[in-house]
């Protein structure tokens, strides 16, 4: 059903490399390598669809806000990528890692006020311009929660709350706005942030899970990457309370002198315990949820496809 949104979605890609572009060539150089690094465009994607729900869609004042959603992701990645100082991802390398923090972090500035100057004169409800501020101050602050945690063992609230501010609240804000933008009444448009909401804590707990359980061919990043990174996920909270072994679990884990051969153990401990099990019961339990909030009055088709979306959300293995 996805078939919908296949125009929009080509068009933001010509729309990404358009506002990509400036007078300094090196931002220009740094911003397609950003593009076409790819991704899986989730966050468009969704509010394509709610957008859709209008009889009146008219993808060329749609498109604006599409490119401006994938624009803060991608400056918020590159300023991730910095504070991890991650080498790869998505299998190539990333900007810090080719151009170095400096001009990595300022080029991230570049995108978010690019992203910003893209809607400032288009008229746009004035909900969305606050609700993207507010999404650029979350994803601030989880990200210094999470810095401030690494190599810690955080509770599962923690876990939730970071994970909540990292990535679901701007999954539920770009279904939020494409409600917003499709006239829909309060109620659909909160039922769609909280599809969102819901969408984005499974779609993170998956990433979480598949750091443990897939391999750098598939995912861009060693198996193990985030224990390596001090980042202890669901999982391994679990498993940290549950494993014979968990003694020895939170001694690694919280050991910033890391060696591949102790993050291979953590996995290990892991992977041997209830914690991937535990995580997918969480994912299957927000998928749900997300399924049962969905707006009623939606078209079916538009209904169909926000369906599809967390399904393949279950199935993903990358």
């Amino acid at each position: 059903m996805l078939y919908i949104i296949k125009k929009d979605l080509n068009a933001l890609e010509d729309g990404l490399y358009q506002e990509v572009r400036s007078d300094v060539p090196l931002i220009t150089d740094i911003g397609k390598h950003l593009v076409e690094a790819g991704g899986k465009r989730l966050r468009p994607a969704l509010y394509f669809l709610a957008a859709h729900s209008s009889q009146k869609y008219d993808l060329e004042r749609v498109l604006p806000l599409a490119v401006t959603i994938e624009l803060i992701h991608m400056a918020s990645l590159v300023h991730d990528d910095v504070l991890d100082n991650a080498a790869t991802r998505r299998g190539a390398p990333t900007a810090n890692a080719k151009w170095g923090n400096n001009i990595s972090i300022l080029s991230g500035d570049f995108l978010f006020a690019r992203a910003f100057a893209l809607i400032a004169d288009k008229n746009y409800d004035r909900r969305i311009l606050l609700r993207l501020a507010k999404v650029i101050c979350g994803l601030s602050e989880g990200e210094i929660h999470q810095n401030e945690k690494h190599y810690k063992l955080r509770s599962e609230t923690e876990y939730y709350d970071a994970i909540t501010k990292k990535t679901a609240d701007f999954i539920a804000a770009s279904c939020e706005i494409g409600g917003i933008v499709a006239e829909m009444d309060i109620t659909a448009v909160q039922c769609l942030y909280k599809y969102g909401l819901y969408l984005g804590m499974a779609f993170q707990i998956t990433d979480d899970i598949l750091d443990l359980t897939s391999n750098e061919k598939k995912i861009g990043k060693p198996a193990g990457n985030d224990i390596l990174q001090g980042i202890i996920t669901l999982p391994v909270i679990r498993a940290a309370s549950t494993s014979p072994y968990k003694q020895e679990l939170i001694e690694l884990i919280t050991n910033k002198n890391l060696t591949a051969v102790m993050v291979k153990r953590a996995v290990e401990i892991t992977r041997d315990s209830d914690g991937i099990d535990y995580a997918h019961k969480k994912v299957y339990s927000y998928l749900n949820a997300a399924k049962q909030i969905l707006p009623t009055g939606l078209p079916t088709n538009i209904a169909k496809s926000f369906i599809e979306i967390t399904d393949f959300v279950n199935k993903r293995d990358f």
